[in-house]
C-alpha cells in the first residue's frame, strides 16, 4: 500500500474514531444517570388521575411490632466535647454517639418504619403542627425524626454556642443555615418524600442527625423499646420497610384486611452493616 493511501485512511479514521468515542461517552453518561436515580422515596411509582378519596376509617387496620438486632451491637462511643465546655456541662454523663442505640432483648431504637405502596387514591389532611428538632448540648435531639411533605420542621438552638444546620437531601432542595446562640428557630419544609436525609453541623463534626419525609402518614420512628405502630391503614397489601442509618433497609410484605391488627418482627443482623 502506498504511503499516500495510508495518510488518507488515517485522515478519515480520526473523525470516525472521535464520533465513536463521543457515542461511548454519551452511552456511559446515560447509564450512569440511570444508576444514580432516586431509590429513597416512599412511593411505589403508581399514579392516578382520579379524584382523591378520604380514608374510610370504619375499614382501616393497623400494623405494629418490634425491630431487633440479631448480634452484638456496635458500641456507642464517647464524644469528645473538650473544645466546647458549655456543651459538655449540659450532659450529666459523657455524651455518646447514637448510630446504634440498642435496648433490652436486642431491640433497636431510631429505626424509621413505614409502609410503601400506592396511596395516591387517598386524600390526607395536611400536617400543620411543626416537628421540633433541638440542638442541645451540641447534639441533635432527636437523632432521627420523620415528618410529612409540607409539614414545618423547626430547628432550635438551646446551646450557648453557634451552630450551622447542613442538610443534604437528594430529592429536595439542599440548605445550610447558620444559627447563633439564642437565635430564633429555623423553619424548613420538604416538598418531596425522601428517606434518611443526613444533617450535620460543620462547626461541631460529631453532630449528626437524619430526617425522613413521607407523602402519607404511615410511618413511625422506633422508640427505646424498638416498638412501632402504624394506624388507620386502608385494607391492602404493602411493603413494610425499615430503614436504619448503619444497617440499611429491610422489607417484608404485609397484607392488612379490613379492621385487622397485624403484627410484625423486623430483624437486622451484623451482616447488614454498611
Amino acid at each position: 500500500m502506498k504511503t499516500t493511501d495510508l495518510k488518507m485512511k488515517s485522515h478519515h479514521a480520526v473523525p470516525l474514531l472521535a464520533s465513536v468515542l463521543v457515542l461511548c461517552a454519551l452511552s456511559i453518561s446515560g447509564c450512569k444517570r440511570k444508576t444514580e436515580g432516586p431509590t429513597v422515596s416512599d412511593d411505589d411509582g403508581s399514579f392516578t388521575t382520579s379524584p382523591r378519596e378520604p380514608i374510610d376509617t370504619t375499614t382501616t387496620g393497623s400494623v405494629s411490632g418490634i425491630v431487633k438486632l440479631d448480634g452484638t451491637p456496635r458500641k456507642m462511643r464517647v464524644i469528645n466535647m473538650a473544645a466546647v465546655p458549655n456543651c459538655a456541662k449540659m450532659h450529666s454523663s459523657p455524651a455518646m454517639t447514637e448510630d446504634v442505640v440498642a435496648g433490652a432483648n436486642g431491640t433497636l431504637q431510631n429505626v424509621v418504619v413505614y409502609l410503601k405502596g400506592n396511596f395516591n387514591r387517598y386524600a390526607f389532611d395536611p400536617a400543620k403542627s411543626p416537628v421540633m428538632m433541638d440542638q442541645k448540648g451540641c447534639t441533635y435531639s432527636p437523632h432521627v425524626l420523620a415528618l410529612m411533605t409540607g409539614q414545618p420542621l423547626q430547628i432550635a438552638n438551646s446551646d450557648q454556642a453557634s451552630h450551622n444546620v447542613n442538610a443534604a437531601p437528594k430529592l429536595n432542595a439542599r440548605w445550610n443555615e447558620s444559627q447563633a446562640a439564642g437565635a430564633a428557630p429555623i423553619t424548613q419544609v420538604f416538598a418531596h418524600s425522601e428517606i434518611g436525609i443526613p444533617v450535620k453541623c460543620n462547626v461541631h463534626p460529631w453532630m449528626k442527625s437524619y430526617i425522613s419525609v413521607f407523602s402519607n402518614p404511615y410511618f413511625q420512628v422506633t422508640s427505646e423499646d424498638g416498638s412501632f405502630k402504624i394506624d388507620n391503614v386502608p385494607p391492602g397489601t404493602y411493603t413494610l420497610t425499615a430503614w436504619h442509618e448503619l444497617y440499611g433497609t429491610k422489607e417484608q410484605i404485609v397484607t392488612i384486611k379490613a379492621t385487622e391488627a397485624q403484627t410484625a418482627l423486623i430483624t437486622f443482623t451484623d451482616r447488614d452493616r454498611r
